[in-house]
């Protein structure tokens, strides 16, 4: 593994939680190159031909294992595209750890476009995490532009994990997935933006098998002049259930829009979509306020509980 600076350790433990060495399969790429990477017996990781991204082949029948896949750029005006597929065997159950940080202290933009694709075989199970973040004081923008492609057999199972809760100026979030007959599908999304930042989220679920399911909820906070769009889409293609939910906070001059869109192509998709945009509540403020806490305080224990 390459010698990493502080800043790319104290990175890569946000994003995976991990400290010093990796145990199992890993990859870790900073500033458009690896730092290191490791194959085990159930995970195989390679490099593609063209050097733009991994396969990842999750064996059959692979139990409650785990692989990291983080990515962390600190050259301020770096952009790059990477590809990584990930085959996941029959009856597998794995959890993958990916994300990505941007540290940009300089006066260019910083730029990684992501696009994972993922074949679940039957039965397979999936958790998939991925955090986002950004830092460092150089007025070149932070952006992502992750893009997640699910495609799910009989009675597979993925849940998304995703979340981006500071640092990114600029991202455009798009989630595909096509489900099987009693495949399930769970996304929990945690957003927050501030200042002059952008973010949105897309997500287009067809669920083409009877007694596939999906639930795609997204709670995010919009702050000073950020803007954000939840643009949700199930198709219900088949005897399915689907549920879409948008609940936000808004705050100073944010703005936020959210736009549901349900198509049943089956007298029996049942599908739902819930959407809440609003204020902080006066009265939470001030019961919390009656503790000891300062406005700002208790705004920002209401935003921390809302998210977690």
């Amino acid at each position: 593994m390459l010698k990493m600076t502080d800043t790319v350790k104290n990175m890569l433990k946000e994003l995976t939680g991990q400290e010093g060495d990796y145990d199992g399969a890993f990859n870790i790429r900073t500033d458009g190159q690896s730092a290191g990477r490791q194959s085990t017996a159930a995970i195989r990781i390679e490099l593609k031909p063209n050097g733009a991204g991994l396969d990842i082949h999750i064996a059959p029948g692979t139990h409650r294992d785990k692989v990291h896949i983080p990515v962390v750029m600190t050259e301020s005006g770096l952009k790059e595209v990477v590809y990584n597929d990930f085959h996941i065997g029959e009856g597998a159950d794995v959890t993958i750890v990916a994300g990505c940080g941007i540290h940009n202290c300089g006066a260019r933009d910083s730029e990684h476009d992501g696009i994972h694709r993922f074949w679940l075989a039957k039965n397979a199970s999936v958790k998939y995490v991925e955090k986002h973040v950004g830092s460092g004081d150089g007025k070149g923008k932070r952006i992502l532009n992750p893009v997640t492609e699910v495609y799910m057999e009989e009675n597979s199972t993925m849940e998304m994990e995703m979340v981006q809760i500071r640092g990114v100026d600029d991202t455009e979030r798009t989630t595909t997935a096509e489900l099987a007959a009693n495949a399930k599908l769970i996304v929990r999304e945690r957003l927050m933006t501030h200042n002059n930042q952008r973010a949105i989220s897309t997500y287009s679920v067809k669920l083409n098998g009877e007694g596939s399911s999906a639930d795609v909820v997204s709670r995010s906070v919009a702050r000073d002049d950020s803007f954000q769009k939840f643009d949700a889409k199930l198709l219900g293609n088949a005897p399915c259930t689907g549920h879409t939910e948008c609940d936000s906070i808004i705050m100073d001059h944010g703005r936020i829009l959210a736009v549901p869109g349900l198509e049943a192509n089956d007298v029996d998709a049942a599908l739902v979509h819930e959407a809440a945009i609003g204020k902080i509540a006066g009265e939470q403020l001030i019961k919390l306020m009656t503790l000891g806490l300062t406005e700002q305080e208790a705004e920002e224990q209401i935003i921390n509980g809302f998210l977690k």
